[in-house]
């Protein structure tokens, strides 16, 4: 990771041209609103939920739903999703695990290691 300003940078990558750097919320708003896309999804949850409160996101901060590292160059994804009720959340999980990896993989050229999926709460 690069350190910039206080901020950190997420993943660069190295060509024979230059270098590109993609920050952390971009990652994150790409991974946001791919997971929105997906069937059976609510919303994105924020990630401090601890007290049992669960707050579904608007639009615009999807990224804060979604939190990213990265070693490597290699991106881990997790993801803290709100459900509709009545719908199988092992297919959901695995189709939003498809989709995020596929969408960045493709956008950005990063290759994605891992994508973890955490269920916050189901709506009616």
């Amino acid at each position: 990771m690069l350190k910039r300003g206080g901020k950190f940078m997420a993943c660069k990558i190295v060509t024979n041209l230059g270098n590109i750097v993609f920050s952390d919320e971009v990652i994150a708003n790409i991974a946001g609103i791919s997971t929105m896309e997906c069937y059976g999804v609510v919303g994105m949850a924020s990630r401090r939920a601890t007290d049992g409160l669960v707050e579904l996101l608007k639009r615009e901060n999807l990224s804060k739903g979604v939190k990213v590292s990265c070693e490597n160059d290699e991106l881990t994804i997790e993801l803290f999703i709100v459900v509709e009720y009545g719908t199988k959340i092992s297919v959901i999980a695995s189709n939003i695990i498809q989709k995020v990896k596929y969408t960045l993989e493709s956008l950005t050229g990063l290759k994605v290691k891992k994508v973890v999926v955490n269920v916050q709460s189901i709506r009616v």
